[in-house]
């Protein structure tokens, strides 16, 4: 397997996470969703809660394959470890930029009916979420590419194991202050776990998910096994890159050692219950594990079957996917935010007449949803394309 099959099959998987990313983060309603495409509502998964963990296992392969090709061209330590840095920052900022953009309040403001424009600057800094999807990304990046730098695949065996096990420790068996309890009690109250009282400490309820402001999805502390998403990753980089072992020898290896963490995550899920939200030990190893097979199902249909008229739909997405995020979110925010204007009816928005008149008139509310989603996805493929044809790949 050569290293531009390889890095094909890698582009097809990432594609495919972006695309998904982009059908779930954008159906025309959020009240009319198919089950699949939302989120679980707090224990459990659904397909959507494969796409973030996807793309960290996704960041901790491509991490590994740029960090022993830079060791290849002579790069010290210290340089790769400055280039972390900035990559990591410059990563954290895009997602801080998308989270201020566009840098004031531009909904009513309950206790300042007769806001000014300097009012609504100065909300939406105080009001400022910190983290969120990209911040995190940057950060599981930077720790664990540190630690793929200054450590071998058996190390980084051990780090993980440590990481997890850590993280149920302190999730479980540490008291939440304020409760008197220990936090394995309250692992089914989002805003009394442990980590939802570190957010609000640290960072003020102010600075939280806006749909909870009790807890952050994205939080401080289930960023730690975050890394080891990204972990898993880097020893999965290191497997399909292992060239003195053969195609069909790595295939074989990536799918049982990834039925092997599907089964140990679901088992762990009976004592730690399976939670994106918490970014559970039991999650990292399930979704790694499932990340692991899909990339082998990636390589097997490739590489070994030689089946690859449908990859270039999914190879668009997955050359350019920063500009996805940024670009989509920004777009979803214009259209279901920022564009709109009062009517008898109150305040709507162009994303409102565009599902309304173009979809929802026709037909029924959650196949109206649906289509609007995947022509959102469409619209993106259009984007996505024209840069790739014109050689825009954007990279940090």
């Amino acid at each position: 397997m050569s290293t531009r099959e390889r890095l094909l099959a890698l582009d097809v998987f990432r594609g495919l996470t972006v695309a998904g990313m982009l059908l779930v983060n954008n159906p025309g309603s959020w009240g009319a969703i198919y089950p699949p495409l939302a989120h679980a509502a707090w224990h459990g998964w659904t397909p959507t809660d494969l796409i973030f963990p996807f793309f960290l296992f996704i960041v901790g392969i491509t991490t590994h394959l740029s960090l022993t090709s830079r060791r290849a061209q002579g790069h010290d330590n210290a340089q790769l470890v400055r280039q972390i840095l900035r990559r990591g920052a410059l990563i954290f900022l895009c997602g801080l930029f998308l989270s201020w953009f566009p840098g004031f309040t531009y909904l009513p403001i309950a206790d300042l009916p007769d806001a000014s424009f300097a009012d609504r600057v100065m909300h939406r800094l105080a009001n400022l979420r910190y983290l969120g999807v990209l911040q995190r990304i940057g950060l599981a990046y930077t720790a664990g590419a540190l630690i793929i730098i200054r450590t071998g695949w058996r190390a980084q065996i051990i780090v993980t194991a440590v990481l997890l096990f850590g993280y149920w420790a302190a999730m479980t068996l540490l008291p939440v202050p304020g409760t008197g309890q220990l936090g394995a009690a309250l692992l089914d109250q989002p805003s009394l776990v442990l980590s939802a009282w570190l957010d609000r400490t640290l960072l003020g309820e102010a600075h939280l998910y806006s749909g909870t402001r009790s807890w952050d999805p994205e939080g401080l502390l289930s960023t730690v096994p975050a890394v080891g998403t990204v972990l898993l990753g880097a020893l999965a980089g290191a497997w399909i890159g292992a060239r003195e072992r053969t195609l069909s020898e790595r295939l074989a290896g990536l799918f049982a050692v990834g039925s092997l963490l599907m089964v140990l995550g679901a088992c762990w899920g009976w004592v730690f219950p399976i939670n994106k939200g918490l970014w559970t030990s039991s999650y990292v190893l399930l979704t790694g594990g499932m990340a692991a097979v899909t990339l082998a199902t990636c390589l097997w249909v490739i590489d070994s079957m030689q089946i690859r008229g449908w990859t270039r739909f999914f190879e668009v997405y997955g050359l350019n996917p920063l500009v996805a995020f940024l670009g989509s979110g920004l777009m979803a925010r214009m259209l279901g935010g920022m564009i709109a204007w009062q009517t008898e009816q109150g305040r709507v928005t162009l994303q409102q007449v565009i599902f309304r008149e173009g979809f929802a008139s026709w037909l029924a509310p959650r196949n109206a949803s649906l289509l609007y989603a995947l022509a959102f996805v469409g619209v993106w493929y259009l984007i996505l394309s024209f840069m790739q044809k014109r050689g825009m790949i954007v990279k940090l």
